[in-house]
């Protein structure tokens, strides 16, 4: 794919990157290589990526395949089969990248194993993807992301008091396709310096159990878990939602007492109460949350939205509203981009960065195997 005239320029326009993927993970981080510029070939059995049947949603195309696949071209290959097995050790051979996410060992036993992929070819970056690493009894697990989202301890700080939750995204796999996204862009610089590629590793459990670095660490210095409290915050008082007059939801956060006061003063309307017994300190307020909560909604219950917006803009008082997905539709932080389909043009999410102030255009989301005629031809098989 070209650049269009004034459009962002993609420094990793030349490199190859190899992908044996499948569902989100691997996906995410090869889907951002593509982004800025890199050939990305996705190696699919002939029945496709899974993640193409996990809904219809986009013009009866699915919704995580859609996010996770424009740009990059689809070769159908079966890497048991000995002339396919031929055809991508060739592709490799012309690679700077190959990224695989198959069950634990599926790779190596087809003969694509990091290891020897390296040790044929010294400036290949290799990254393994699994659900919990190596080396240990759970190296060979099945991994997803809501498994990993519960064995992380993720669940169990999540959710309503009456019990854990889930987090409503695919955040363990979101979580190592970045890190592995990073972890690439690394190895390439290092390449750059010292000629030699990278075998880099990447877990579910290790993206998530890095998230989970504040709750973890405040266990074991306190050995209290932080309590699931829903739209609070567990050690932050008043950080939650209320319902205004009219049922909408808003979240207000408070983070210290220069803002408190302020908050007290203009929303409140009691430049008295942080002075009073229960409302002096944050550590003070949260073992006095429900008094405290209860003086905070009963304010609210009397406010529009659009009243309480304006009582928290003029205090300066952080505040956002608990929106539907219907409310995601037309917010107007929300910025889009299309992306074209076999089913038409798409409309999605933007990347988050913006390259010198624009949106890179992305690529197209391939049909299955809709390359697989012009590699072959290519690589002379």
């Amino acid at each position: 794919m070209t650049d269009s005239p004034g459009s962002a320029a993609r420094p990793l326009a030349g490199l190859t990157v190899v992908a044996l993927e499948q569902a989100v993970a691997a996906p995410y981080c090869s889907s951002r290589l593509a982004d800025a510029g890199a050939r990305v070939i996705k190696i699919e059995r002939p029945e496709g990526d899974f993640a193409r049947g996990y809904d219809a949603a986009v013009n009866g195309l699915a919704s995580y395949f859609v996010w996770l696949n424009r740009g990059k071209e689809s070769l159908v290959a079966d890497i048991k089969n000995p002339d396919d097995a031929r055809l991508l050790h060739a592709i490799l051979a012309e690679s700077d990248v190959y990224i695989q996410n198959l069950a634990p060992g599926a790779a190596a036993r087809a003969g694509f194993g990091s290891e020897d992929l390296r040790a044929r070819h010294p400036r290949l970056i290799t990254v393994d993807i699994t659900g919990y690493g190596s080396g240990h009894a759970y190296a060979q697990m099945k991994a997803y992301d809501l498994l990993v989202q519960a064995e992380s301890g993720l669940a169990a700080i999540t959710g309503h008091p009456a019990g854990p939750g889930r987090v409503g995204v695919s955040v363990c796999d979101i979580a190592c396709g970045m890190a592995a996204h990073a972890a690439v862009l690394e190895a390439l610089i290092a390449r750059e310096r010292n000629g030699s590629g990278s075998r880099l590793e990447v877990s579910l459990f290790d993206g998530m159990a890095d998230w989970m670095n504040v709750p973890l660490l405040y266990y074991e210095g306190t050995g209290r878990a932080p309590q699931r409290v829903g739209l609070a915050h567990p050690s932050i008082c008043p950080y939650g939602a209320f319902r205004t007059a009219d049922d909408s939801l808003v979240l207000i956060s408070i983070q210290n007492e220069r803002e408190w006061a302020s908050f007290c003063a203009g929303v409140l309307g009691e430049p008295d109460l942080p002075g009073r017994e229960g409302f002096q300190s944050n550590t003070v307020r949260v073992a006095n949350r429900p008094a405290v909560d209860a003086r905070v909604a009963q304010a609210f219950a009397d406010l529009t939205r659009d009243e309480a917006a304006a009582r928290l803009r003029a205090s300066g008082t952080a505040y956002g509203f608990v929106n539907e997905l219907a409310d995601l539709v037309t917010h107007p932080a929300l910025r889009r981009v299309t992306v074209e389909t076999a089913a038409g043009p798409a409309s999605i999410v933007a990347p988050p960065a913006l390259i010198d102030g624009r949106t890179r255009p992305l690529g197209r989301v391939p049909e299955i195997g809709a390359h697989s005629a012009a590699i072959r031809a290519e690589f002379g098989a």
